[in-house]
């Protein structure tokens, strides 16, 4: 059997031309994909005293600020380490979870970001959260000052995010409409919830300990008439709470467990301890001995001359 070579011709050329065009352009395409999130990492300067430019950073050894995004730099010298940012979105504020730094970003993003390695773990939308952080269709939001809407919403998102650092850390966002738990470690949301009725959840007086968060609401009636509220209590290894309150009720970290709880002029204060989920007695009450969590540093001895010890 013989074998002739032939030429190709212009039409069986066509079709090889034209694969050939396609996974040019679709390289082309993948090379220029937009970044997922519009995430953007910029690698330390050229100036860090660091010898080995991949060498991975102590968290601890790194100060960490917000705006436009994400900024990392030595403690020890105040070179600049690292850039995070996110095109289109600015950086409001940053709460640590464990080693990791989170932040809240103009747009409605919440983002974990491991700062050791730059490495973004994950990134989570809360709905409605952006509208809030802008007090979009407020009263008067039309007339703010580009100044006065920074301010605000950098307040608003530093109200909004809370993180919980005992046994797995994890974070919380509050909205006045919404309250979502996600789980540092993954991102996964561990619960959501709404407030009912006509109430509302108060972020600006939320308070975190080292176990929980514990989230205010304010209601009212149909005629818009302020009614008792309540509190919220959240944490991830347990199932949570509700206290009830009044809609003025303020709360006071006291350490990393116990939470001061002040209702009024008529109601006395009371501490919450949030670790064993339960008020502490107060000294002197009828309760106190038998109370699931006593007074904190025990109760001073009466002075034999006091009432009490008469």
């Amino acid at each position: 059997m013989s074998w002739k070579s032939r030429a190709l011709s212009p039409r069986s050329i066509l079709p090889a031309l034209a694969v050939l065009l396609v996974l040019v352009a679709g390289a082309a395409a993948h090379a220029n994909k937009p970044v997922p999130f519009g995430d953007r990492v910029a690698a330390r300067s050229a100036t860090d005293p660091s010898t080995d430019p991949t060498a991975t950073l102590d968290a601890a050894d790194l100060d960490l600020r917000v705006g436009p995004g994400l900024e990392a730099y030595h403690r020890a010298t105040g070179e600049h380490a690292w850039s995070y940012q996110r095109e289109g979105a600015t950086a409001l504020h940053l709460e640590m979870a464990g080693e990791n730094a989170v932040v809240v970003w103009d747009d409605g993003l919440v983002t974990s970001v491991r700062p050791g390695d730059q490495q973004v773990r994950w990134h989570r939308a809360v709905p409605g959260l952006a509208d809030w952080l802008r007090g979009a269709g407020e009263p008067g939001a039309d007339k703010r000052t580009e100044e006065q809407r920074k301010q605000q919403a950098t307040e608003r998102a530093s109200a909004a995010l809370r993180t919980v650092q005992q046994s797995t850390p994890w974070v919380a966002v509050v909205t006045p409409q919404l309250t979502m738990g996600f789980r540092d470690a993954d991102g996964d949301l561990r619960y959501n919830s709404k407030p009912a009725g006509n109430c509302v959840y108060d972020p600006e007086r939320t308070v975190a300990t080292d176990y929980a968060v514990l989230v205010p609401r304010s209601c009212a009636n149909s005629t818009g008439q302020q009614v008792s509220g309540g509190i919220s209590g959240y944490r991830l290894d347990s199932t949570g709470w509700q206290l009830n309150a009044g809609p003025g009720v303020t709360m006071k970290a006291l350490d990393g467990r116990r939470v001061l709880i002040s209702d009024g002029p008529i109601v006395t204060p009371r501490v919450f301890d949030t670790w064993a989920a339960a008020p502490e007695a107060a000294c002197g009450s009828a309760a106190e001995p038998f109370a699931a969590v006593p007074p904190a540093g025990g109760c001073a001895v009466p002075d034999a001359d006091s009432p009490q010890a008469r």
